[in-house]
C-alpha cells in the first residue's frame, strides 16, 4: 500500500480531506454518481447510470475523450456481432472466450471472462445505440491497423497457429466508421449521447482530493477547475500538444508544460458531492515516467501512448481511501513490425543473434518478449529483396502516415547492411556464427517444408538467402521507431460489481473503477480493441450497479 507522504508517491492527488459535517463544504454541485475521466470507460460509466436513473455528473481533467479519443477507435467484439454476420463468419461467446483464455491467462476469472464474452454483441449494440458507427468492410491483409477503406479485422493473434489450434479463428477487431483515425469517431457520438440524455459535465477540472467523513466514507471530492478566463487556451493548448505528440514531440513537451502550468496557476478550488458512489476511470499512468520507472522499470525508455491525464491520478486517488492495486509491472509494448508485412517475413534477433519470437505474433507480444526477455533489444533481419518490397509496402497510398513514417525512418537511419551474415554481424555486435546459424534453421524450415522452429505460418515466411544482409533496429531505445506503451494494470476490483477492494478484499463503500484505471480483462496481454471493449465492459458494469442496486442515501 502507498499513501502521499511516501517518497514514490509522484503524484499531484492529496490525502483527502476528513470532515465531521457535510455543512461544513459550500458544495458547488450534488449527484447521485459522480464518474472520474470520461474516456470510454467513463462515457459508459455515465449513460448506463443516467439510463438507469441517476442524477450524474462526469468530470474530466480536459474536455473528455482520454486516450480514447486519440487511439485507433478499435473495439474488439465477438460471439456472433452484426458485423461478424456481415462480413461472412460465425463466431460464438465460447469460442471466443477460448481465445480470450490465452491471452488472459487468469488475469480474471473464467466466469468474468465468460460474462465479458457474453455480453460482448450486447456492448457493441450499446456503442450503436449511442451513435457509433461500424462497417463489416474486412481488411484482407493482417495487418496492426486496417488501411483507410477496412474497418473489420484480425486485430489480435487469432490466426496465429498456436492460438488457432484451440479456437477458430474469427475477426474481433471493430474499427468505428468515421474520417481518419477512429478513435474521435468511437468517442465523440458517446459524448454526445451523454449530453443529450442529461449527464451534466464538469470539465477542464482536476480532481485533487476526496473528500470522506471521520468513518472513512467517501461524501465527495475537491476539484480544480480551470478559471473561465483561461479555458479556452487550456483547451487549444491541450489540443495542441496532442496533435503534435507522434511528429512533432518537442512541441507537444512545449504545449504541456504550458497546460500542467495553468493546471497549477489558474484554477479555482470547488467541490462536488456523490450521493451515491464515485467512478474513477482516469485511465493508466504512462504518461508519469516516475511512477513507470518505479513500477515498470523495463519499460521506462519507451514512448507513452496517451494524453497527459494518463499520470496514474485514478489509481493514486483510490489509494488515498484504501484501495489495493495490482500487476503495476505489466506493460503493453507495442512492437508492431506489420506493415510493412516485409519485415514479419524476416526474423527478429537479440544481441545474442538468436530469434525469441514468431514474428507473426500481434506486437505486443513481440514487444514484450523483447522488453521482458532480451533487455529490450531487437533487430528485424532481412536482405535486399526483402527490403525492397518493404519499401513499396510502406508507400503512403498503402498504409496510414504513422505507419509509414517510422518504417522509413527505421530503414533509412536505423539499419546496418553486410555484404554477408558475417558482416552484418560485427556491425550489430552480435556473435555471427550464432546470426549465421539462426538464418540457415529459418531458410531450411522454409525450403523443407518443415514447421517454423517458433510456430510461424508459411505465408509469414520468405528465404534470406543472397546478401547483402540488413538489420534494423527496434529496440525500445530506437530513436527512428519508437515503441510505445501503455500500462495495463491498477486498482483492484470486485469481478461482478466495479467497487475497489481494499488489501483485505473488502468492497471500498461508494468507489468503483472502470478502464485501464482497474485490473480487467487486458491486464495480462493487451490486443487490438480489448482495453476499449474491457472500458465499456467494466464503466456499464459499474454504472449499472450504481442504478440498480446501491442504496445508498
Amino acid at each position: 500500500m502507498m499513501y502521499p507522504n511516501d517518497s514514490n508517491w509522484s503524484s499531484s492527488i492529496e490525502a483527502p480531506l476528513v470532515i465531521l459535517n457535510e455543512e461544513e463544504i459550500t458544495w458547488s454541485d450534488t449527484a447521485d454518481v459522480v464518474v472520474v475521466g470520461l474516456g470510454a470507460a467513463g462515457i459508459s460509466a455515465a449513460i448506463e447510470a443516467k439510463d438507469g436513473g441517476c442524477d450524474v455528473i462526469g468530470i474530466d481533467r480536459y474536455v473528455g475523450g482520454g486516450d480514447t479519443a486519440l487511439s485507433g477507435g478499435v473495439f474488439y467484439s465477438g460471439g456472433g456481432t452484426r458485423i461478424q454476420q456481415e462480413a461472412g463468419f460465425d463466431d460464438s461467446p465460447e469460442n471466443m472466450f477460448e481465445y480470450l483464455k490465452q491471452e488472459t491467462q487468469g488475469i480474471v476469472s473464467d466466469d468474468t471472462l465468460m460474462r465479458f464474452c457474453n455480453n460482448s454483441v450486447k456492448d457493441l449494440n450499446f456503442l450503436e445505440d449511442n451513435g457509433v458507427e461500424f462497417r463489416a468492410t474486412l481488411s484482407p491483409i493482417k495487418t496492426s491497423y486496417p488501411a483507410k477503406p477496412y474497418y473489420f479485422y484480425y486485430s489480435g493473434n487469432e490466426s496465429v497457429l498456436s492460438y488457432s489450434q484451440t479456437a477458430t479463428p474469427a475477426p474481433r477487431g471493430h474499427r468505428a466508421f468515421g474520417k481518419g483515425l477512429s478513435g474521435s469517431a468511437l468517442y465523440r457520438p458517446l459524448h454526445q449521447s451523454a449530453i443529450k440524455k442529461g449527464v451534466r459535465m464538469q470539465l477542464q477540472s482536476r480532481v485533487a482530493r476526496f473528500v470522506i467523513n471521520e468513518n472513512k466514507v467517501i461524501i465527495g471530492l475537491e476539484l480544480k477547475t480551470i478559471q473561465k478566463p483561461h479555458r479556452s487556451k487550456h483547451a487549444r493548448y491541450y489540443q495542441w500538444m496532442n496533435q503534435a505528440k507522434m511528429f512533432l514531440p518537442f512541441m507537444s513537451a512545449k504545449y504541456r508544460k504550458q497546460v500542467l502550468e495553468m493546471e497549477k496557476e489558474c484554477t479555482d478550488t470547488i467541490y462536488v458531492k456523490a450521493n451515491k458512489g464515485v467512478v474513477l476511470s482516469c485511465g493508466g499512468f504512462v504518461m508519469n515516467r516516475s511512477m513507470l520507472k518505479h513500477y515498470a522499470p523495463k519499460y521506462k525508455k519507451a514512448m507513452g501512448l496517451g494524453t497527459t491525464g494518463a499520470d496514474g491520478s485514478g489509481l493514486r486517488l483510490g489509494q488515498t481511501v484504501g484501495g489495493s492495486s495490482a500487476h503495476l509491472s505489466n506493460v503493453s509494448a507495442w512492437r508492431f513490425i506489420n506493415p510493412p508485412i516485409a519485415w514479419s517475413q524476416g526474423i527478429v534477433v537479440n544481441k545474442q543473434g538468436q530469434r525469441f519470437v514468431n514474428e507473426q505474433c500481434y506486437g505486443a507480444v513481440i514487444g514484450r518478449a523483447m522488453c521482458e526477455d532480451n533487455d529490450g533489444k531487437g533487430y528485424v533481419i532481412l536482405n535486399k529483396k526483402m527490403l525492397k518490397q518493404a519499401y513499396m509496402q510502406s508507400l503512403p497510398t498503402k498504409v496510414w502516415l504513422f505507419q509509414m513514417f517510422p518504417a522509413y525512418l527505421c530503414m533509412l537511419f536505423a539499419s546496418k547492411k553486410g555484404a554477408t551474415l558475417s558482416a552484418l554481424a560485427k556491425k550489430m555486435g552480435v556473435p555471427a556464427d550464432q546470426l549465421e546459424a539462426t538464418v540457415q534453421q529459418y531458410n531450411e524450415a522454409i525450403l523443407n517444408g518443415t514447421e517454423d522452429a517458433m510456430g510461424k505460418s508459411k505465408e509469414f515466411t520468405q528465404l534470406i538467402d543472397n546478401g547483402p544482409y540488413y538489420a534494423l533496429n527496434v529496440s525500445i531505445d530506437s530513436q527512428f521507431f519508437p515503441l510505445p506503451a501503455i500500462t495495463l494494470g491498477g486498482l483492484e476490483v470486485n469481478e461482478e460489481t466495479g467497487a475497489v477492494k481494499d488489501e483485505r478484499g473488502v468492497d471500498i463503500p461508494k468507489l468503483f473503477a472502470a478502464g485501464r484505471t482497474a485490473v480487467g480483462i487486458p491486464s495480462n496481454m493487451y490486443v487490438s480493441g480489448l482495453s476499449i471493449a474491457d472500458c465499456v465492459f467494466s464503466g456499464r458494469r459499474a454504472g449499472n450497479v450504481l442504478a440498480h442496486h446501491i442504496n445508498q442515501k
